[in-house]
């Protein structure tokens, strides 16, 4: 399948009878955002279908150049990202379904394996740390207090320097 690749936005186009791959990795697997004829992934979740072996990506140009999976990491390596695709592609692995987070202040929503985003509520807000970053005790408190506000628990992911994942799970509890 093609994706074209445009300001970190991968864009496949779905033509009548064709694609249909495409409206199934959004109607199932609840990749990108449907519009009209249009898929719209972010690169995060583009390059994970692309190491997948599911999207092709090409240069949204006039060389209509296909793009090697190294060139899309550097891009997401570049801005700061790749710790993030890290935490995404794991969280994937694992069955889980995954939305941004930027309206809550965290990286990624997260859904409960077999819960669909259209059946309700995502269940986690998922913050990714590494493991050498001094927080804020102020901000950490932000963010148990917003996913608490929004009746989500809360994930942080850290990760250290060998790119290991460690999880764990927040909660607000009265006193």
């Amino acid at each position: 399948m093609r994706g074209d690749l445009t300001n970190e936005i991968v864009t496949i186009t779905i033509q009548k009878n064709l694609n249909q791959r495409a409206i199934s990795l959004n109607q199932k697997s609840h990749f990108g955002k449907l519009e009209d004829d249009i898929l719209e992934l972010s690169i995060i979740e583009a390059f994970y279908l692309m190491e997948d072996g599911r999207l092709k990506i090409y240069e949204s140009s006039k060389d209509d150049k296909k793009l090697e999976p190294n060139y899309i990491r550097n891009i997401i390596k570049e801005n700061n990202g790749y710790v993030k695709y890290l935490v995404y592609k794991d969280l994937k692995d694992r069955g889980y379904i995954i939305k941004t987070g930027f309206k809550y202040g965290s990286d990624f929503r997260l859904y409960e394996r077999g819960k669909s985003p259209s059946e309700g509520h995502s269940d986690y807000l998922v913050k990714i740390i590494h493991e050498n970053y001094d927080i804020n005790a102020l901000d950490f408190a932000s963010y148990v207090r917003v996913s608490h506000g929004v009746k989500k628990n809360l994930l942080i992911a850290v990760v250290d320097d060998e790119k290991d994942i460690t999880y764990y799970m927040v909660e607000w509890i009265r006193p």
